[in-house]
């Protein structure tokens, strides 16, 4: 009698050697699936609740922003819940007549604004910081000097001959200011 110990199965080694791969290769994809799951329910989460990507439309910000450029907005919850107060400077996405603006924060709560017949514009008594192309002039029904209201900002865009802001809306209150723009991606360059 043949001893049966040393009679060999052929293609039993390659069998399972298969089946362990093939569980490799599943488990593998699972992870991969997994992490794929994770990474898009995070990215949800950061652009639901701390960041917005919008287009700009108009050239009311030319020249910083041109028609057609993407914006990178921190939210005003993301903002307010960092801490991060917004200041004369700021880029700021807003709404304003059913649709969204953007312009620069001119003056905060308490500051005083002041639109001189020369095209100039100071801030409690001192001229601008940021370097504007264009002469601003008052429009609108606000009487300067204008003090801006708690809760409020004062919002110019940078092209100020041809752009609609502050002087027409009046103070933007922080319940309509979508964020803080925080990075500008150019047309052209995608």
């Amino acid at each position: 009698m043949p001893d049966i110990s040393k009679i060999s199965q052929p293609g039993a080694d390659g069998v399972i050697q298969r089946r362990l791969e093939s569980a490799r290769n599943r488990n593998a994809l699972q992870a991969l699936i997994v992490r794929i799951l994770a990474a898009a329910i995070i990215l949800y989460l950061v652009f639901t609740y701390g960041f917005l990507i919008d287009q700009n439309h108009g050239l009311g910000m030319y020249p910083a922003m041109k028609d057609g450029d993407l914006c990178v907005i921190f939210r005003r919850e993301a903002q307010s819940l960092a801490g991060l107060p917004y200041a004369a400077g700021d880029i700021v996405a807003y709404q304003a007549e059913g649709r969204r603006h953007m312009g620069r924060v001119a003056a905060v709560a308490g500051d005083t604004i002041q639109i001189g017949d020369s095209g100039s514009v100071t801030v409690n008594g001192a001229g601008q910081s940021w370097e504007i192309i264009f002469p601003t002039y008052a429009r609108g029904e606000l009487a300067y000097p204008f003090t801006v209201p708690q809760g409020c900002l004062f919002v110019l865009g940078d092209h100020r001959t041809d752009t609609k802001d502050s002087r027409d809306f009046g103070p933007i209150t922080l319940q309509s200011v979508d964020g803080k723009v925080i990075s500008i991606l150019r047309r052209r360059g995608l």
